[in-house]
């Protein structure tokens, strides 16, 4: 089933400002909130399905990548997060948008988003450069980074300042009668546990740098300064939760013959004028192979040849571009002593003048008209 397009599920304009996206998602959201709606599949979906559109539309880079290549820009070939969002990854990293915790939990007793939140790890980034065949073919690479993991042989204990609970509550005294205000724990940031021991080597939240070798696969159709994202294959956070994710930026290497435009790659084609003249078979580049192209007897300076699909495929399952040949014809520099007395004898011809019967052109001919 195709996915519906974000701006759709939100109900909002393609122009929306951040404010206008976060109020309809939280709005969404609230009504189809698993407290509110329990047992009902169909309100679980849309409520992912909400959480997913604003994780990309609330999101400057994710956004710009949406609205340039759509849902296959945001995850082909095992990227992005798509339909995979569990209910702990949506409130562990949009439960301020419910100001914390579940929004109905007075109301129905407690639910799902209940207790601590589930930590994040930050993210990773690298840049990964690609020739143009890998990204017209797609390619499966390992790439090396160096991330941040939970140690082994790390203890830990209730944090003695939020009792293992991640908050701190607040009790404020107002016209109105006691207020209860909580925020994260400043001693454990919100894990609700500290390190009691921990190896050599360790840092002081029980993280170390590991070197890792990740196999990921590209999908063809790729563009240049496109990011995908690889998820939970970013830094684990201290006391444990979900890994970051690892963002890769696109980079194209340059083609020596060929350059792309979208989905068509072009290719100049410097054609003497004799072979313009009688026409010719010439070989050219493409992507994957060379190929022969017929010249036709006559071709002018500045015409373009179509070879159908020779081009890149569509991230959305458009089919293929097109590789656009751009003739221009060469003209010598440098002519022997024989080869001029031969120019200049083809000059005198009708056929090697512009107009070849010598006569005005209809157009010109009207216009003469016009103005005598």
């Amino acid at each position: 089933m195709a996915k519906r397009d974000y701006y759709e599920v939100l109900g909002v304009a393609k122009g929306a400002s951040t404010d206008e996206i976060k109020k309809a998602y939280r709005k969404i959201a609230l009504k189809y909130h698993p407290d509110k709606n329990p047992g009902d599949k169909e309100a679980e979906e849309k409520f992912k399905e909400a959480a997913e559109a604003y994780e990309v539309l609330s999101n400057a880079d994710k956004k710009r990548q949406y609205d340039q290549f759509g849902h296959a820009g945001m995850g082909g070939g095992g990227f992005g997060r798509g339909g995979g969002m569990s209910m702990d990854d949506i409130f562990s990293q949009f439960g301020d948008i419910f100001g914390g915790g579940s929004p109905f939990e007075s109301f129905f007793g407690g639910g799902s988003t209940g207790g601590r939140r589930q930590r994040k790890g930050t993210n990773l980034r690298i840049r990964l450069k690609l020739s143009l065949e890998e990204m017209a073919e797609g390619v499966e690479k390992k790439v090396k980074v160096k991330r941040l993991v939970m140690a082994e042989g790390v203890t830990y204990k209730t944090c003695p300042a939020c009792k293992g609970t991640g908050q701190i509550q607040k009790v404020v005294n107002t016209m109105l009668g006691q207020m209860v205000s909580a925020t994260t724990c400043g001693h454990c940031h919100g894990s609700g546990q500290v390190i009691d021991q921990k190896p050599p080597g360790v840092d002081g939240s029980g993280l170390q740098t590991v070197e890792e070798v990740i196999p990921i696969k590209i999908p063809a159709g790729v563009a240049d300064q496109m990011q995908l994202s690889m998820s939970g294959k970013g830094n684990e956070p201290a006391g444990g939760g979900r890994a970051g994710d690892l963002i890769l930026l696109i980079e194209a290497i340059p083609h020596k013959e060929l350059y792309r435009e979208g989905a068509n790659v072009h290719f100049d084609l410097s054609l003497n004028f004799v072979d313009a003249a009688l026409g010719a078979e010439i070989e050219v580049p493409t992507i994957n192979s060379r190929v022969k192209v017929k010249v036709a007897p006559g071709t002018q300076s500045g015409k373009i040849l179509r070879l159908k699909g020779k081009g890149l495929p569509d991230l959305n399952g458009y089919g293929k571009g097109d590789q656009l040949i751009h003739v221009s014809v060469w003209t010598p520099k440098k002519l022997s002593e024989e080869e001029k007395k031969a120019l200049l004898k083809l000059k005198e011809s009708p056929n090697f003048k512009p107009n070849p019967n010598g006569s005005e052109s209809s157009f010109f001919a009207k216009m003469k008209g016009i103005f005598e």
